[in-house]
């Protein structure tokens, strides 16, 4: 029979995104409510060699449920990817006597757990934790919802500047190389056109878009452009469609604003029903798996798919889009 896990660490690694905190708060009171005793590592796997690990208790996550970011703070170690420096992770945790640990973050933070997993036998449960949305597994990362909401509610506000001033604007979204942040952000504030890594970008079609809006009557138009795209950054975007077409436009890039903000209500939860199934996971004998949400129940697939394999971006978000920004 395989040893009950009695103590458990949580960190966060890679970019925040708002929801780690709710998540990070399900942990360490669900660990709690279990009889466990729970450690925080702060800077991610950076903390964990450092041997940055505290207790923590139910007071150590008061009042962050609403809290942007991640109290544990986060860090990108390229160091982690040596054997070597990972033994001395996996001795840490041994030191503190920690035989679960959940890991939230995103797919680079995955191959770190599957390491920790695979070359050290530490029970592992990951959570999906980065705004992209580009996790196989689940059908909603913690931190894209926020971030999609923040990206909207820019987008609205862009959009009565460009109306005032009659003019074009492309808007940079984030993502890294997956289009679905900005596809949504875009669907979701009435955009133009959305132009996505995942589709190769047309210059001379946007660019005839453009001008046969301006014949119907369109005065100002919002484009928004996910920062993988194919064609270039918002920028270079811009330039191109300008050169073809001569009609002048302005660049606003969205940028880090994104990954902050109070968490929306639909990220508390997530986070929190993931925080639960980790801890829950780990007592229940799981390891070496990702908790996700899908068709809105909790599933658990292997760390390894996760970390990488790539979700595919929506087609019928990309067909509402196409239909919707005629």
């Amino acid at each position: 029979m395989a040893k009950k896990v009695k103590r458990i660490g949580v960190l966060t690694s890679g970019g925040d995104s708002s929801g780690m905190n709710p998540c990070i708060r399900a942990v360490v009171r669900t660990a709690i409510y279990h009889g466990l005793e729970v450690y925080g590592i702060r800077h991610g796997y950076q903390g964990l060699i450092d041997d940055d690990i505290k207790k923590m208790n139910t007071r150590s996550v008061s009042n962050i449920i609403s809290r942007g970011g991640t109290i544990l703070k986060t860090a990108r170690c390229l160091e982690f990817k040596k054997k070597s420096v990972r033994k001395r992770g996996i001795a840490n945790l041994e030191k503190h006597k920690i035989d679960g640990l959940v890991v939230i973050g995103g797919d680079g933070s995955f191959r770190g757990a599957e390491a920790l997993y695979e070359e050290g036998g530490i029970k592992i449960i990951g959570l999906p934790g980065t705004i992209d949305n580009d996790i196989a597994g689940t059908d909603f990362t913690i931190g894209y919802d926020t971030a999609m909401n923040v990206a909207m509610e820019a987008i609205d506000k862009i959009r009565d500047t460009a109306a005032s001033h009659d003019r074009i604007f492309f808007v940079e979204a984030m993502g890294r190389n997956a289009g679905a942040l900005a596809l949504s952000a875009g669907i979701s504030a009435g955009a133009e056109e959305v132009l996505v890594p995942e589709v190769p970008t047309d210059i001379d079609a946007l660019a005839k878009k453009l001008e046969n809006g301006i014949k119907k009557g369109k005065t100002s138009s919002i484009v928004v452009v996910a920062e993988g795209d194919d064609a270039g950054n918002a920028f270079v975007v811009a330039k191109k469609v300008e050169e073809k077409t001569g009609l002048k436009s302005r660049v606003s890039v969205l940028g880090n604003m994104q990954r902050g903000g109070s968490p929306t209500a639909f990220e508390r939860m997530l986070a929190s029903r993931l925080g639960l199934a980790a801890v829950e996971g780990l007592l229940a004998g799981r390891s070496g798996v990702m908790a996700g949400l899908v068709a809105g129940k909790i599933k658990f697939s292997k760390i390894k798919k996760s970390s990488t394999a790539k979700k595919k971006i929506s087609k019928e978000l990309l067909n509402l889009d196409k239909i919707l920004s005629i």
